[in-house]
């Protein structure tokens, strides 16, 4: 089979792997998809997202695209996005979930942890009225202190804010629909929250338990650094599912705290001025917390505006 008829032959499924200074693992991942997949006789492609890597990342994924070209008709079709820089894993995601084909797109890392054995699974459970499939790495192989705890913190504090019962948020191997995540528009460190925003369009969401292995080459690409990053992207991601249609209320309900402020500063003032005492605290005060109270409401209309013209 020629690549020009690969190309036309739309694949039932796709497997987008974002992958960043990965060059000792992607060969064995890539072996290891195949090994898993293929049993399932069904046409699929593999979508590796190269974020930029500064190692021989690149090179190694050309060499095994060009060995695979090499060979007879087979189910599997290997495609690489290359970045010019690096940009992070939710873009690298979002690209391959861009050029993906297929109806079903399954997403997992590059650094072996994640186990391809368990994509038959995720894509058994998807086709049983889901919309949306989940790995929990119940039995976790990674640091406690910088990898483990963090994470439970932050599943924990998705799970209350955003209401989507999933323990495990931040695990790349998932199931999608296709087309619920051509809807989707990723950013910042978004990936982990694609079941929560995908909740908004009312998805069904399950979650499966996934084996979870220590990492045999390379480091971990993300630490306790980017906790805050998280934390504003769970407070964007709250105003999303419970403010999308109406997002004035959001930002009139943050901007009361301002307008009691400021208020309660002008009283003060007043009161302060009837018995004498001049200052100029406590009025400047109160304005510039009515003055952030009345900025808030107007982010909230201009959102509003937008919102309407959206829905047209």
């Amino acid at each position: 089979m020629t690549e020009t008829e690969k190309l036309s032959k739309l694949p039932a499924f796709s497997i987008v792997v974002p992958v960043y200074n990965e060059e000792e693992n992607v060969e064995v991942l890539y072996g290891e998809i195949r090994r898993s997949i293929d049993q399932l006789m069904r046409t699929y492609e593999i979508i590796f997202v190269d974020d930029g890597s500064s190692d021989q990342t690149l090179e190694c994924l050309k060499r095994i695209k060009d060995k695979e070209s090499r060979e007879s008709a087979r189910l599997a079709y290997m495609r690489i996005i290359s970045f010019t820089g690096n940009f992070g894993q939710t873009a690298a995601m979002q690209a391959g979930f861009d050029h993906a084909r297929g109806d079903v797109i399954v997403s997992l890392d590059a650094d072996l942890q994640n186990d391809p054995e368990d994509i038959p699974r995720l894509l058994d459970k998807l086709n049983k009225d889901y919309d949306v499939v989940c790995g929990w790495r119940k039995d976790r192989k990674d640091k406690a202190m910088t990898r483990i705890l963090p994470s439970k913190v932050a599943n924990w504090l998705i799970r209350k804010i955003t209401g989507v019962p999933i323990h495990d948020s931040g695990c790349s191997l998932k199931a999608y629909k296709s087309s619920l995540l051509k809807s989707v528009r990723l950013y910042s460190d978004m990936h982990r929250f694609i079941p929560a925003v995908t909740s908004m369009a009312r998805a069904r969401i399950a979650e499966i338990v996934v084996n979870h292995r220590p990492r045999r080459y390379g480091q971990a690409k993300y630490g306790l650094s980017r906790i805050w990053k998280v934390l504003f992207d769970i407070i964007a991601v709250n105003m999303l599912i419970h403010f999308h249609y109406s997002p004035i209320l959001w930002f009139a309900s943050f901007g009361l705290v301002f307008l009691f402020c400021g208020l309660g500063l002008g009283i003060a003032s007043v009161f302060l001025f009837l018995n004498g005492v001049r200052t100029i605290v406590y009025p400047a005060a109160s304005f510039l917390f009515l003055f952030l109270f009345g900025t808030l409401l107007s982010w909230g209309l201009l959102a509003e505006f937008f919102v309407k013209i959206e829905r047209r």
